[in-house]
C-alpha cells in the first residue's frame, strides 16, 4: 500500500505461546491509514483479550488524516475512547482489571510518530542498526534507569513483568510519543514482551535485514516458541520504501 511518497510492506504474526491457554495480544495493520499497533492485554483470559481488542477496534476508526498532527490527534482520541470504555467495562465487572499495553506506529507522508504505554516495544532498523524507540514503562526499567539493576540482572528480576502504565487502568491513559522523519529503507518493528523476553535485539535485527517482513515475523515467532514462549508473542514489521511522488 502507498501513502504519499512511502510504500509499505507489512508482516505480522501472533501466537499463544507454549504455556498460556489464551492469546491476550491483539494487533492492527492499517497500511492505508498509516496506523500499526500491538496491544498486550492483562487481567486474565477474557478480560485481557477484551482490553487489547478494544484498543484495536478503536484504532480502526481513525480514518484518513489531513496531516501528521491530525493523525496523531485522531489516534490519541481513539485511545482515550478505548480507555474510557475499558473503565466502564471494569466497573460493571466488579472492578476487574481490564488493561492493555500499547505500541503504535503512525505514518503520514515522510513523518512518523511512535506512541506507547507499557512495555510493548517499537524498534527502528536503519542503516543495518537497530534502535529501541520506545522506553519501557515497567518496574524493572525504572530500576535500570536508577542504576539499581543491569540488563542481565533485569532478565531474572521477579517484577520484570510489572508495568507502570497501561490503557484502561487510570482515568486518563498515560501515553508517551516520539516523532521523526522516515528515511529510505527504514524498517519498524512492533512487538509484545513475549518476543523480547526470549529474543535479543541483535537477533531481531538479523531477521529483519535478511528477510521480507512476513518471513521475519514468522521466524521471530518460531524462534520464541523454540525457546519456551512463556507468554503470548506478537510481532509486526513495517518496511518503508520510497514510492511515486504524489
Amino acid at each position: 500500500m502507498s501513502q504519499g511518497i512511502i510504500n509499505f510492506e507489512t508482516g505480522s504474526a501472533t501466537h499463544t505461546g507454549v504455556v498460556r491457554q489464551v492469546n491476550e495480544d491483539s494487533f492492527f495493520v492499517g497500511d492505508g491509514n498509516g496506523v500499526w499497533l500491538v496491544a498486550d492485554g492483562m487481567g486474565g483470559h477474557h478480560n485481557g483479550k477484551l482490553a487489547s481488542s478494544t484498543i484495536v477496534e478503536a484504532a480502526k476508526t481513525v480514518g484518513r488524516a489531513a496531516s501528521a498532527p491530525d493523525l496523531l490527534a485522531r489516534f490519541n482520541d481513539r485511545v482515550y475512547r478505548a480507555n474510557a470504555e475499558l473503565l466502564r467495562l471494569s466497573t460493571g465487572d466488579e472492578n476487574a482489571v481490564m488493561g492493555s499495553t500499547l505500541a503504535a506506529l503512525l505514518v503520514f507522508g515522510q513523518r512518523y510518530a511512535c506512541v506507547w504505554s507499557g512495555d510493548s516495544r517499537v524498534y527502528l532498523v536503519r542503516n543495518q542498526k537497530i534502535v529501541q524507540i520506545s522506553h519501557d514503562h515497567s518496574e524493572v526499567q525504572e530500576l535500570i534507569d536508577k542504576g539499581l539493576l543491569n540488563s542481565s540482572e533485569a532478565r531474572s528480576w521477579p517484577g520484570r513483568n510489572v508495568v507502570t502504565r497501561a490503557v484502561g487502568v487510570f482515568e486518563e491513559p498515560e501515553l508517551e510519543a516520539v516523532n521523526g522523519e522516515i528515511e529510505p529503507a527504514d524498517v519498524f518493528v512492533l512487538c509484545s514482551d513475549g518476543l523480547t523476553g526470549h529474543v535479543e535485539d541483535s537477533e531481531i535485527l538479523s531477521q529483519v535485514i535478511a528477510k521480507p517482513p512476513q518471513a521475519a515475523c514468522d521466524d521471530l515467532v518460531e524462534l520464541t516458541l523454540q525457546r519456551g514462549a512463556k507468554d503470548n508473542v506478537t510481532v509486526v514489521v513495517v518496511s518503508c520504501q520510497p514510492g511515486p511522488m504524489p
